[in-house]
């Protein structure tokens, strides 16, 4: 019970010390709102109301089923244009995509010949150049097809194959970049909280006082893991419901208890890293140095970056 009794008191003391430390208070409130809302919303991971133009040189049937069948919600409605405008329109600024249908383009569609449409993109808004050059080419050439198949052929397959999603049906990337947000700012400030805890306490000399009184290494050791786990465990929840449920509207399917349940085990492994890292580090700034080359590869490695198979 003795042994209890000291961590549990140890504990209540990391927790006052955090109280008073504004610049730890100020991150983790940063890190459980505002980095969990633009990591969930500012950076979309598909192309979202692009500004499109389009020069029709054929006016023909083909080419106007290619301009409607660009919309909303991943390109704004074209505007129709003249070739002559398309450089100018593109180094204004006033659109990221133009494209260029030659004259006679369904008729030499549909004499076998292969036309091509030029497309061109503005590079200096990279987030939404490349993923929109495949969106572009996937909608032009299905739009080809579907028209030559029904010009040449007007029979329809008896069997079509429907893909459906079954967790996230519209694919909206605030859904999984809320939730994990959570998870990679819950890795890094269980290490940088019982990391900065050890070192400021050896800054300012509060370890030697310790080490003398009748209590043992793992005592200070478990006050810290309990105390720091605690505060990332009760903010993270608030985050889960209040940010992502509350605010990004994410509709939470799975078990709470259970996703906190693993938070807790996860928190016992990653302050421990923290309290090792804390003790490898001489500095603040050390410490920083050596979150970095930690975190990276445990987000890398975690399949929320890039897929675990890759």
């Amino acid at each position: 019970m003795r042994h209890l009794r000291n961590i549990f008191n140890l504990g209540i003391k990391e927790l006052r010390s955090l109280l008073g430390d504004k610049a730890m208070l100020t991150l983790i409130v940063f890190s459980f709102t505002v980095s969990v809302y633009s990591s969930a919303t500012v950076t979309p991971g598909s192309l979202n109301l692009a500004p499109i133009a389009i020069a029709d040189m054929d006016q023909s049937q083909l080419s106007n089923r290619i301009v409607n069948s660009f919309y909303r919600p991943w390109f704004l409605p074209p505007e129709m244009i003249t070739a002559d405008e398309m450089d100018a329109g593109l180094d204004a600024g006033r659109y990221t995509f133009a494209i260029n249908i030659p004259p006679n383009f369904q008729r030499d569609v549909l004499a076998g010949r292969q036309p091509d449409i030029q497309v061109n993109v503005d590079a200096t808004r990279m987030s939404q150049a490349f993923t929109g050059n495949g969106y572009i080419q996937n909608i032009i050439n299905g739009e080809v097809n579907s028209f030559v198949a029904r010009y040449r052929d007007n029979s329809e397959p008896l069997v079509s194959l429907e893909t459906r999603m079954r967790f996230n049906p519209n694919l909206d990337p605030a859904w999984f970049g809320g939730v994990m947000a959570i998870i990679n700012n819950i890795t890094m400030l269980a290490i940088v909280l019982t990391g900065s805890a050890l070192i400021r306490e050896r800054e300012h000399g509060t370890v030697e006082h310790l080490l003398v009184m009748p209590i043992t290494p793992f005592e200070i050791m478990m006050a810290k893991v309990w105390s720091m786990g605690l505060v990332v465990l009760v903010v993270s929840g608030l985050s889960l419901v209040l940010m992502v449920k509350g605010v990004l509207g994410v509709p939470i399917e799975g078990s709470i208890p259970l996703f906190m349940l693993g938070v807790a085990l996860s928190l016992f492994a990653t302050t421990s890293i923290g309290i090792f890292m804390g003790t490898i580090a001489r500095s603040m700034p050390q410490l920083g140095l050596l979150v970095i080359l930690v975190l990276l590869p445990l987000q890398m490695l975690s399949g929320g970056s890039t897929p675990r198979e890759s």
